[in-house]
């Protein structure tokens, strides 16, 4: 597979993604953070009933009190970083291949959620850091195969469509980041419609809200 050129890819359909405001719709509102929704183009999902069904593209939007390089040190898939410490829906995070200085193919590991419904899953994604020359850093990623990773047992293996986030910078305001976060992930295995509808945007808060402990308890 040619990890490059899909990374490339991806980067390109989540910088599209962040220049289209239009068809969201606010799915979930905190003192943190707006998520938005909208129907994806990227995939047909896998829950139950089966289709036809609208399966959802995800953004989060919120200013986040710390600078980018704050932020983003928080955020950046590292597999020593911080991101296991702080964010509850990653367990474990695992390099697989190194394929250049910005490109790494990594397999995520999740826990069980939803009291129980939803089960430990997997996924294996090439992820890119790229930067851009107003200063926001990006991670974009999607999902791959890996022959270092094949469907594990006691993980149900899911797939992240094209998702990632943005670390923006505010003009003025040196202290803060704009942090915009897009999430369309298959959960794979066959689920209740209703838990998957309600587990992404609560699990988005949970992270922005996580997030913004990490960044201020950050040294």
């Amino acid at each position: 597979m040619d990890y490059q050129e899909k990374a490339s890819s991806v980067a390109d359909h989540l910088l599209s993604y962040s220049k289209d405001e239009s068809g969201w719709k606010i799915c979930k509102k905190t003192n943190e953070v707006v998520v938005y929704w909208r129907p994806s183009s990227e995939f047909t999902g896998n829950v139950a009933p089966s289709p036809p069904i609208v399966f959802c593209r995800y953004k989060g939007e919120a200013v986040v009190r710390g600078s980018p390089q704050k932020v983003w040190e928080c955020l950046k898939p590292d597999p020593n970083g911080l991101r296991v410490k702080w964010d509850d829906n990653v367990k474990k995070f695992e390099l697989l291949e190194q394929v250049s200085s910005d490109i790494t193919v990594c397999r995520t590991v999740t826990p069980s959620a939803a009291m129980g419904i939803i089960s430990p899953r997997d996924f294996v994604d090439v992820i890119l850091v790229k930067r851009y020359e107003d200063g926001t850093v990006t991670s974009n990623a999607t999902h791959v195969s890996h022959p270092a990773c094949p469907p594990q047992p006691g993980y149900v293996r899911g797939f992240n469509h094209p998702c990632g986030c943005f670390c923006v910078p505010v003009l003025g305001e040196t202290d803060k980041t704009k942090l915009i976060s897009f999430f369309q992930t298959d959960l794979g295995g066959l689920l209740p419609r209703s838990v998957v509808d309600s587990f992404f945007p609560s699990s988005m808060t949970d992270f922005y809200s996580n997030l913004a402990k990490a960044v201020k308890s950050f040294k």
